[in-house]
């Protein structure tokens, strides 16, 4: 898993669409899919049910670990500007 890949879920969770969460990690939407689905087989968990008529919305097992990966991302910012900080 990476960093980039938690991300690009995290953009999913937050508005609701492959589309715009890709524009707004600036890459392509099939790298995003390719990259969350990639990271889904890591996990050997679905997090997003692409089936819905209303955009793409979080599995239970998305939902738990939305929280996480968003901590994940936060504390890696606290750690780049704690190395800077001290630099």
């Amino acid at each position: 898993m990476t960093l980039q890949q938690l991300a690009y879920f995290v953009a999913v969770a937050d508005v609701g669409s492959f589309t715009r969460a890709a524009e707004s990690v600036g890459v392509a939407q099939p790298t995003l899919s390719r990259q969350l689905k990639a990271l889904e087989t890591e996990l050997g968990a679905e997090l997003v049910d692409r089936g819905g008529r209303d955009g793409p919305t979080l599995t239970p097992a998305g939902e738990a670990y939305a929280e996480y990966a968003r901590r994940i991302l936060g504390l890696h910012d606290e750690a780049i500007a704690a190395a800077r900080g001290a630099a």
